[in-house]
């Protein structure tokens, strides 16, 4: 920790040593629906290539002294997108991933997202970053701390991919966030599957213990979000509902019947 003419600097050896990336990349969004309000509850942004490349295109591109600057850079170009994107009357959410391996120091790490956040008028409390289980952290004081800082300034935190990566239900002991999403292969063919039901109620009804919401990501049907919102899951993500939109905000396409006067 440095000294300044203001108190103690917080820095981080990624802030300093972490090179700049060679290429550049923008980001789709995909809708989060509400099924209680009948209304989009927010958007994830995805990293995309200038082309529409997917993810993996991109990801596969970032060595590994680049990963702290990809990471921050992905935070900044999400926040700027959305500030644009988002109508100014609605109450969205922009979901973030980061990579909890590539944040160093917390305080300073969170440095530029704040500043893009304060530049673009965009409110810390509709920013949402998600982790994924698939990312191996191997300090678990090191995310809860991540969290910590993160819940300081305001942020949602979310446990990505949940059932499908290294900790599973261990996560959850070490520390809580404040929403978990389900793991699409726990999701994918719900509705004929007696195994997958036990599961997602066991989750669902864990979360409730713990005052976790629940979001169920990688609705392909309608049966699948049938099934999953009568087990009482309440926020739902997938091609069902709309493909992500390379710098756009796609409209909702599948709608249950039940719920199409709300969301119109």
């Amino acid at each position: 920790m440095e000294e300044t003419a203001k108190g103690p600097h917080v820095t981080c050896d990624g802030c300093t040593t972490s090179s700049k990336l060679d290429f550049d990349f923008s980001m789709a969004f995909q809708p989060i629906y509400d099924a209680v309000a009948g209304r989009v509850w927010g958007y994830e942004a995805l990293v995309r290539g200038l082309s529409g490349e997917g993810a993996f295109q991109v990801l596969s591109r970032v060595a590994p002294e680049q990963k702290y600057r990809f990471d921050q850079d992905c935070r900044v170009k999400a926040i700027e997108l959305a500030s644009r994107l988002f109508p100014a009357d609605e109450d969205l959410v922009l979901s973030i991933n980061f990579m909890p391996n590539a944040v160093y120091e917390p305080a300073a790490c969170l440095r530029a997202t704040l500043l893009a956040a304060k530049r673009c008028s965009f409110p810390t409390s509709s920013i949402m970053f998600e982790f994924t289980e698939n990312e191996e952290v191997s300090d678990a004081a090191h995310l809860t701390n991540i969290i910590t800082e993160y819940r300081k300034h305001g942020f949602t935190t979310a446990i990505d991919d949940f059932g499908a990566g290294h900790a599973g239900l261990g996560l959850l002991v070490d520390f809580q966030p404040d929403l978990i999403k389900i793991d699409m292969k726990l999701i994918r063919g719900i509705d004929t599957s007696p195994a997958r039901q036990a599961v997602v109620a066991g989750i669902v009804g864990i979360a409730k213990e713990l005052d976790i919401t629940v979001l169920a990501e990688g609705i392909e049907t309608e049966a699948e979000f049938r099934i999953l919102q009568e087990a009482g899951i309440r926020l739902f993500q997938g091609y069902w509902f709309a493909k992500p939109a390379y710098e756009a905000l796609p409209q909702i396409q599948s709608v249950p019947v039940s719920d199409a006067t709300a969301v119109a």
